[in-house]
């Protein structure tokens, strides 16, 4: 489905303006600048560790696959956050998305996280997916709250499912939100366009 929205896209938010827009090959040395600045931790609910340079480029190649939807969140001409949709269409699931996020430390609290979620998962949205997860380390309490707000509920926790460079593990918990339940409810109640 091709997407409705347009980039980029400008936001004012407590840290100033932020621009999003879809990030391209273009972007790999900034976005690689953007995620060494991350700490660690920050890295541990993302499957990959994106300040690798191989799994940049690889996750840039997957972008121009079409197996992943990326959007930047640039204020001047730094990447301060990047939001991911995950979405593999030859699976058992391919009615599923899996929304990654990440935020500089430098604009939390700012409003850009809640941008950025929004912007992301209207796209996710009119990618037409039925149900979308996110999973985040179970003490990424800002993280989890921003989601929740969006409607998304726990739906598992994955004990030890991380373990970072030191080798401590985390437990990891995965939200879910059911889009097309939302949907036929609000179809049921004659505002569909609440959720488009």
């Amino acid at each position: 489905m091709s997407s409705k929205r347009t980039y980029p896209r400008r936001v004012k938010t407590e840290a100033g303006e932020i621009e999003f827009r879809h990030m391209t090959a273009a972007d790999e040395a900034a976005v690689l600048a953007f995620a060494k600045k991350l700490p660690v931790h920050d890295l541990l609910f993302i499957p990959r560790d994106i300040s690798n340079p191989k799994v940049l480029a690889a996750w840039i190649k997957e972008m121009e696959r079409g197996g992943l939807t990326s959007l930047l969140a640039v204020k001047g001409s730094e990447v301060v956050g990047c939001g991911t949709i995950v979405r593999d269409e030859l699976s058992w699931s391919p009615h599923v998305g899996e929304i990654r996020m990440v935020v500089s430390k430098d604009v939390r609290g700012t409003g850009v996280g809640r941008s950025l979620s929004q912007e992301i998962f209207a796209l996710a949205l009119e990618m037409g997916l039925e149900k979308i997860v996110a999973q985040m380390t179970v003490d990424q309490r800002g993280a989890i709250a921003l989601f929740e707000s969006l409607g998304f509920k726990a739906e598992a926790l994955l004990r030890g499912q991380v373990k970072d460079k030191t080798g401590k593990t985390y437990d990891i918990v995965v939200l879910g939100h059911n889009v097309a339940q939302v949907r036929a409810q609000l179809e049921a109640y004659g505002v569909p366009a609440a959720v488009s």
